[in-house]
């Protein structure tokens, strides 16, 4: 099937990295997996995250204009189904449903957030767009189970399916020795220690939060022994290293990382723990478990549908200091039980988290 794909929200050329564009991309990579001919139809963002109507209205003729070119560029040879990746009330899709209503396609929709608070405000705009979508669309692929209560009155479950978050594994397949040994000697870090690693973007709001919310949780398991190894930055980095200022002897931030050397990071390491403030469902703690890390987190929003509470980590309840403390000290002080959740945990995205098990869900399509 040849399909036309699009995110609105970040599209998978954009310059910058992020969970987004990079789920974009494996969503292209799964669907050529699957035996489809993808094509990236556009590159056009449509995020407006002020609150700006007069923005807003301008980004949806540019949007129309865009659609136009799309439907004349198409129509000879029209793409038989169009895709949409991430849909929510700042990057509505100003293109797909009119590209697919012209072209008579089926239009799909993976990973979508719907709240009816936004239909008045300075984004109502975005709202009535991402809602005439989702009622159009033939299929809603949801990456959390968590959208899909919101998305069910609207869309209907009978044109839901879960998709759950994937990625490459054979990325992630390094053994501790290869990295684990050049690792202590260039950070001048103990190998006896147990090592954390923390893969996340410094940015204000949700993931600062986070990382001042880790500090806190790490400084009440000061007692025990371990190191902290950060890969990530931002504009929020100075926020970020003063919050582990009272720690700073224990941790070492090594800035953004391409993916070989996060890859690499992730072997030479031990436990992964991000208590996910927000977090969509976490990426980085699929690629740790993917590596081989059991991980510490909340059992919030789509972290439940990427680690396993029990068997792949340890899941707290809540955003609860206390709570999670207790879990990094469960897997600090044993060993043998870090070790048993990371095998298992590789094994969990290896065979339900892995981009041929999210092929094999889009082989079929509407």
């Amino acid at each position: 099937m040849r399909i036309a794909f699009y995110a609105p929200l970040k599209a998978p050329t954009h310059a910058t990295p992020s969970g987004d564009r990079r789920v974009a991309r494996l969503l292209m990579q799964a669907l050529s997996l699957a035996g489809h001919e993808v094509e990236l139809a556009s590159d056009f963002r449509s995020y407006e995250g002020r609150g700006d109507p007069a923005r807003q209205a301008e980004l949806r003729r540019m949007g129309e204009e865009i659609s136009a070119i799309l439907v004349n560029r198409y129509r000879e040879k029209p793409p038989q189904l169009w895709f949409t990746y991430h849909l929510y009330y700042k990057a509505p899709d100003w293109l797909g449903p009119s590209v697919a209503k012209a072209l008579r396609i089926p239009y799909v929709v993976a990973e979508a957030s719907h709240a009816a608070k936004r239909a008045e405000g300075p984004w109502a705009l975005g709202h009535e767009a991402v809602t005439a979508a989702l009622r159009m669309a033939a299929r809603v692929f949801c990456l959390s189970r968590d959208d899909e209560a919101s998305l069910a009155p609207l869309v209907g479950r009978e044109r839901i399916a879960f998709l759950p978050p994937f990625l490459d594994p054979a990325v992630y397949r390094f053994k501790k020795e290869e990295h684990r040994p050049s690792l202590s000697k260039q950070l001048l870090l103990p190998d006896s220690e147990p090592w954390i690693v923390v893969a996340a973007m410094m940015r204000e709001r949700d993931k600062l939060s986070s990382y001042r919310l880790l500090a806190k949780v790490l400084s009440r398991v000061g007692d025990l022994p371990w190191r902290l190894l950060v890969a990530g930055d931002g504009p929020a980095r100075g926020a970020v290293e003063a919050a582990f200022d009272p720690l700073k002897d224990r941790v070492k931030f090594l800035g953004a990382l391409e993916e070989d050397a996060l890859a690499g990071l992730y072997a030479a390491c031990d436990l992964c723990v991000w208590p996910g403030v927000n977090e969509a469902f976490g990426m980085a703690l699929l690629e740790a478990q993917a590596a081989g890390l059991p991980v510490v987190s909340s059992a919030l929003r789509g972290i439940p549908d990427v680690v396993a509470d029990g068997r792949t980590g340890l899941l707290a309840p809540s955003l609860d200091e206390a709570a999670l403390a207790e879990r990094v000290r469960a897997l600090l002080v044993d060993p043998e039980k870090r070790s048993a959740m990371g095998r298992e945990a590789a094994r969990f995205v290896a065979e339900a988290r892995s981009v041929e098990h999210a092929a094999r869900r889009l082989q079929t399509l509407p």
